[in-house]
């Protein structure tokens, strides 16, 4: 036999390798975008920074150091500059996506950062391997904008595992519903009518806001939010106020709230505040043909009838009245039980100061004036 040359030896003292063979290496220096591994081959291994990871301009002197032992997995043998090209990254997706594989199969909650907010949903990576999350499954309840989940840590479960088609999905709005399932169960536990409790308010609608009051909703009614007149709710309440209120009804899931609190009723001791004679100042709240309705304090009301509104007659009380004037006026009826009281203007009008025709009014004129 021909003995080797010294090529041929130091050849076969090198280990063979092949593509998408999994190497482990020594790492002799890191660079921003690079990684050198030693694999015991006759050339080294490089992981550029896209084969690393999916992170965008990170820099590997912060990830990897010097005398570090890796496993890769060999992309290309001959790079054409005699260099083993590796991948950390793809290694990692595989062993992400049999980890991915066993949490479908056990119904494993994950933990995950979401990587990239998409126009149909979220993506997140669990060791490299991308799972995603559709809008439709983010959340139990509709959210346009998923912006606030950006970088965020989220739960979620696989509920697909079709690697061959690259469709591996997450769920996360199971767990949000069984959460607050939960959160529903204790707190319906503890909660009767009538219980003050605070909330933070967490949508405002034309007809009422809705109060969280930690992990359920209440329904504050346009109706209930104050004793007074309330126009429009979100001139009034803003996501995220805190809020006082009380439970008014429970119907099986559904909580209705209230901020008319029975001491403040403004009917409260109304015999004596709007007692038959009283003169009191009021703003025009509205108007109709036959008269004008005066608030005389938050909710309540008082009728002043167009044939009181003054001596003379008047067709409608928009003729003489404006919405949000204050008028003063004397309460000639009060009825509790009905909640009614009624106004006149022209009963604060003394006699002399009805018009008089110009005859009279020179007939009774002192004689020193008629000169």
């Amino acid at each position: 036999m021909s003995e080797m040359s010294f090529e041929q030896m130091l050849e076969e003292s090198f280990k063979t390798i092949r593509q998408n063979e999994i190497v482990e290496g020594k790492v002799i220096d890191v660079k921003p975008d690079e990684i050198v591994l030693n694999i015991g081959y006759k050339s080294d291994g490089i992981i550029s920074r896209n084969e690393y990871t999916n992170e965008p301009n990170v820099d590997l002197t912060t990830l990897v150091s010097v005398g570090d032992t890796m496993e890769a997995k060999v992309k290309r043998v001959n790079d054409g500059e005699g260099q083993v090209l590796l991948s950390y990254k793809s290694l990692a997706a595989e062993k992400g996506s049999k980890r991915l594989e066993e949490a479908f199969e056990n119904h494993e909650v994950l933990t995950a950062k979401v990587a990239q907010v998409l126009g149909g949903g979220l993506s997140v990576i669990v060791d490299e391997a991308r799972v995603f999350i559709p809008a439709s499954l983010v959340s139990d309840t509709y959210e346009k904008d998923l912006s606030k989940y950006a970088g965020t840590d989220i739960e979620f479960v696989i509920t697909e595992f079709n690697p061959r088609r690259r469709r591996i999905i997450g769920d996360r709005k199971q767990l949000v519903a069984a959460k607050k399932a939960e959160l529903q169960k204790e707190l319906f536990s503890k909660i009767t009518v009538g219980d003050v409790i605070e909330g933070t308010v967490k949508n405002v609608t034309d007809f009422g806001a809705f109060i969280d009051l930690g992990g359920v909703d209440g329904l504050l009614h346009i109706s209930e939010m104050s004793w007074g007149r309330i126009e429009n709710p979100k001139k009034v309440f803003n996501v995220g106020d805190n809020v006082r209120v009380f439970i008014k009804d429970i119907n099986e899931t559904k909580i209705a709230l209230s901020m008319k609190f029975p001491d403040e009723n403004p009917w409260n001791n109304a015999t004596e505040k709007f007692a038959v004679g009283n003169v009191l100042t009021g703003k025009v709240a509205r108007m109709t043909d036959f008269g004008a309705f005066v608030e005389l304090a938050p909710g309540i009301d008082a009728l002043l009838h167009v044939s009181q509104i003054a001596k003379e007659h008047i067709e409608k009380p928009s003729d003489v009245l404006k919405i949000g004037q204050e008028i003063e006026a004397k309460i000639v009826d009060f009825n509790e039980a009905d909640k009614k009281i009624s106004l006149s203007i022209k009963a604060l009008l003394a006699p002399e100061e009805e018009t008089q025709p110009e005859e009279t009014q020179a007939e009774e004129a002192p004689a020193e004036d008629a000169e």
